[in-house]
C-alpha cells in the first residue's frame, strides 16, 4: 500500500484511537478563500491590554511593572479550590461530582507585541522556568493530582487577548487525555518492558521523515497519527517524566526548539500562526509514574492559508477524525521554512 496516494488508517499507541488518512484528498479542486491575512504590527505596550505591566485588570486589581514573566490567579478562573470536595448529585444515569483545582495566567513577557517565536532563546528560558516553579508548587497543593500548562495562541483558537501569555489549570482528577495517555504509556511499559515514547522517538529518528526540527535535547516531530494540519510533539531524547527533571542545559534547549519551531510556524503561512500547545507530564497525585515519559503537544489549526481552518466537522464529529495532508507532508513543509522569522527578512 502506498501510504502517499492510497486512504489508510494510522494508530495513535498513546491514546488507543485510529485517525482516517486520505492523501489523495489534497489533489481535489479548492473553492475556498485562500487570501492571507493582513496582519497589524501591535504596540510594545496597549494601554488597553489587560496583561500589560501597570495596566488594571478586572475587580481593579493592577499589574505590577514586571519586567520579565508574570504569573497570577486567573480573574476568571475555571477551577476554584473552595469547591466543596466529594460533593455529588446523582440521579440514576444523571451524575454530576464536584471539582476543586486552581487556574492561573502566565504572562511571557511584558512586551504586548511579541509572541514566543519572536523572542530571544533567552528570553524564553524564565518562561520554561516559571513552568518548571508552577507544575512543583501548584502540584505539590495535597487536593490537586494533575497540572496542565498550556498556550492558546491566536484568536481562533481561544486567546482573548494577544499579549504573549499561557494558562496553568490544575485539576483534582486527572483530565481524560492525560489519563489515556498514562493508562496507555503504563500497559506498555508492562507489555514490553520500556517506555512507549522512548521507543517511538527512537523509530521516528530512524525513519527522519517526520522530524522537523531537533538538538541535543528535544526533537520536534509531525507524529506519524497526526490529526491536526502540522500538528507537531515536541519530545525530550533522555526519559524524564516531568519538566522540572529537566537540566539547566536542557530547559535552555527546550526554549531554543520551541523558538525554532514556531519560527517556522510563523513562515508557513507568513502570519503569526494560532496554535494550540500543551505540555503532558505525570501527574501531581504522588505515584512516580516512571511509565510517563514529558512531551508537548502543538494543535494548529491552519490548512492552506492565514483564513482556511480546520476543524472537526462533519465525518469527524460522527466518525472519527480524518486528515488529507499526510504526517510526512506536513513535516516536508515545516523542515524546508526559513529559521528566519518573515517579519526579520531583509
Amino acid at each position: 500500500m502506498n501510504l502517499k496516494e492510497h486512504p489508510h488508517r494510522r494508530y495513535n499507541p498513546l491514546t488507543d484511537e485510529w485517525v482516517l488518512v486520505s492523501p489523495h484528498r489534497t489533489q481535489r479542486p479548492w473553492q475556498g478563500s485562500t487570501e492571507s491575512k493582513t496582519e497589524e504590527t501591535p504596540p510594545r505596550h496597549d494601554p488597553n491590554c489587560y496583561l500589560c505591566p501597570g495596566n488594571s485588570r478586572a475587580g481593579g486589581v493592577v499589574n505590577p511593572d514586571y519586567t520579565g514573566t508574570f504569573v497570577f490567579v486567573n480573574d476568571f478562573s475555571a477551577l476554584l479550590p473552595s469547591s466543596t470536595p466529594g460533593d455529588t448529585v446523582e440521579s440514576g444515569l444523571m451524575v454530576a461530582k464536584s471539582e476543586r483545582g486552581i487556574c492561573k495566567v502566565l504572562c511571557f513577557s511584558p512586551r504586548h507585541d511579541l509572541t514566543l517565536a519572536r523572542m530571544e532563546t533567552s528570553e524564553i528560558l524564565p518562561v520554561v522556568d516559571a513552568w518548571v516553579e508552577q507544575y512543583e508548587s501548584i502540584g505539590a497543593e495535597p487536593f490537586i493530582n494533575y497540572v496542565q500548562i498550556f498556550e492558546n495562541r491566536g484568536d481562533m483558537m481561544g486567546a482573548s487577548n494577544p499579549h504573549p501569555h499561557g494558562q496553568i489549570w490544575a485539576n483534582e482528577h486527572v483530565p481524560n487525555l492525560p489519563q489515556k495517555e498514562s493508562e496507555r504509556q503504563q500497559a506498555y511499559r508492562v507489555k514490553e518492558g520500556g517506555c512507549l515514547i522512548c521507543d517511538y522517538l527512537s523509530a521516528e529518528l530512524a525513519a527522519g521523515e517526520r522530524t522537523v526540527v531537533q538538538n541535543d535535547s528535544f526533537v520536534a516531530l509531525v507524529p506519524y497519527w497526526a490529526v491536526w494540519p502540522f500538528e507537531t510533539m515536541v519530545i525530550p531524547r533522555r526519559h524524564h517524566t516531568s519538566i522540572p527533571e529537566l537540566s539547566q542545559t536542557e530547559r535552555m534547549d527546550l526554549a531554543d526548539l520551541m523558538r525554532r519551531l514556531g519560527v517556522r510556524y510563523d513562515n508557513l503561512f507568513r502570519t503569526s500562526f494560532p496554535y494550540s500547545m500543551g505540555i503532558h507530564q505525570r501527574p501531581t497525585d504522588g505515584v512516580p509514574h516512571d511509565e510517563w515519559h514529558l512531551h508537548l503537544h502543538y494543535f494548529p489549526p491552519l490548512l492552506r492559508s492565514a483564513t482556511v481552518k480546520k476543524f472537526m466537522v462533519g465525518y469527524e464529529l460522527l466518525g472519527m477524525p480524518q486528515r488529507d495532508i499526510t504526517a510526512e507532508g506536513a513535516a516536508d513543509r515545516l523542515r524546508a521554512l526559513s529559521a528566519v522569522h518573515y517579519r526579520e527578512e531583509t
